[in-house]
């Protein structure tokens, strides 16, 4: 499958074995604020191993005799993993909560707080992933590339898992808008466009890691022949400590949240970007959404269509906290652990040390 996301960095291509597992893939979710302790809700920390979130909740509204909607959630979490998550629900179901029991899933922790937990009530994701039949040279690699993630980042793709099985289900998403195709199962049909969302927005921030990639390995005057800006803009962002460089008009964002504005001072954007104070977006193009103006948008415009979905902004570039790798010799195991703030994938950052696309390996 040829590898649609470009990342920063040109090495040849890193192997390894990687498969999601329950035993080599295991995410934490970190929830984005401590829980009161007392109130209405019951919320429990739950581990699963080789379900959805929605097969869990379906097996867990069951056992309750409740609705599926009456069980909050702050996030979906992988099938072939084993995840950690929290739910909530009424307190007045907890007395079902003891007779629960499921080889797949196990209650570890339980309180209380005083509102339901809804979608992206959460700061990010705790990862804990096992690479195979890694040679020591190539684990050599793997710790100076994170050396480079740690203080760069990486940029924030949607990752293959987004796309389907086949990898392209935003093709489908297309023949809907097209009207060549008819979708009546609603939420299928939001998922359906949600993904092609996700494709413009990684096609677009793949165009725009190409063009940071020129501007590190080219000088100013070869630079000003290539891009048709006034010569004083092109030297400005060529001296942009970021490898992911800002341009005019870019729409930004506080960071790791907060309000969007556009890029005014390009000199001083930069310095706040590189101290990761604030980050570029793309657009998820759809009703509503938020434009960037300028170069920005002459380059943005090229990935924007109409879509029958809410629009929105997505970070461009994401900074992984407490990388740690580990080499095991005698195994030729590679461990990895880091975190990631809510909605980035944790094969986007394999990917990148790879250097080539995951899905093969699995």
């Amino acid at each position: 499958m040829k590898l649609d996301r470009l990342y920063p960095l040109s090495h040849a291509p890193i192997n390894f074995y990687f498969r999601q597992t329950p035993a080599d893939f295991v995410v934490t979710e970190i929830p984005l604020y401590e829980f009161a302790g007392e109130g209405e809700h019951l919320v429990l920390k739950v581990r699963k191993k080789g379900l959805t979130t929605w097969q869990m909740l379906d097996i867990l509204s069951s056992h309750l005799g409740i609705k599926t909607r009456e069980i909050g959630y702050a996030g979906l979490k992988d099938k072939d993993a084993m995840t950690i998550q929290y739910i909530s629900f009424h307190k007045k179901y907890e007395d079902r909560v003891e007779s629960f029991s499921h080889e797949k899933i196990k209650i570890l922790e339980k309180t209380y707080h005083t509102n339901k937990l809804r979608i992206g009530h959460l700061k990010g994701n705790r990862f804990f992933i096992r690479l195979k039949k890694v040679n020591p040279t190539d684990a050599k690699k793997i710790e100076s590339l994170l050396e480079w993630i740690d203080r760069n980042g990486i940029p924030n793709y949607f990752g293959y898992q987004r796309f389907g099985r086949e990898g392209d289900n935003f093709k489908t998403a297309l023949e809907v808008i097209k009207g060549e195709r008819k979708m009546r199962d609603r939420k299928k049909r939001d998922f359906l466009m949600s993904a092609y969302q996700s494709h413009l927005f990684n096609l677009w921030l793949c165009k725009r890691v190409e063009i940071s990639r020129l501007f590190e390995a080219l000088k100013p005057k070869e630079l000003t022949k290539l891009f048709v800006w006034n010569d004083e803009v092109v030297k400005t962002v060529a001296k942009e400590p970021h490898f992911f460089k800002l341009l005019p008009g870019d729409m930004v964002s506080h960071y790791p949240h907060g309000k969007l504005f556009i890029v005014d001072d390009l000199k001083e954007e930069s310095k706040r970007f590189n101290e990761r104070q604030t980050s570029p977006t793309g657009a998820l193009p759809g009703k509503r959404q938020v434009n960037s103006s300028g170069i920005a948008w002459e380059i943005e415009k090229d990935f924007i269509e109409e879509i029958p979905a809410q629009g929105g902004r997505r970070y461009a570039w994401i900074w992984p906290e407490e990388i740690e790798g580990q080499y095991k010799d005698k195994e030729a195991h590679f461990e990895l652990h880091f975190t990631l703030p809510k909605g980035s994938y944790a094969t986007v950052m394999l990917e990148m040390i790879a250097n080539k696309p995951l899905r093969e390996e699995v």
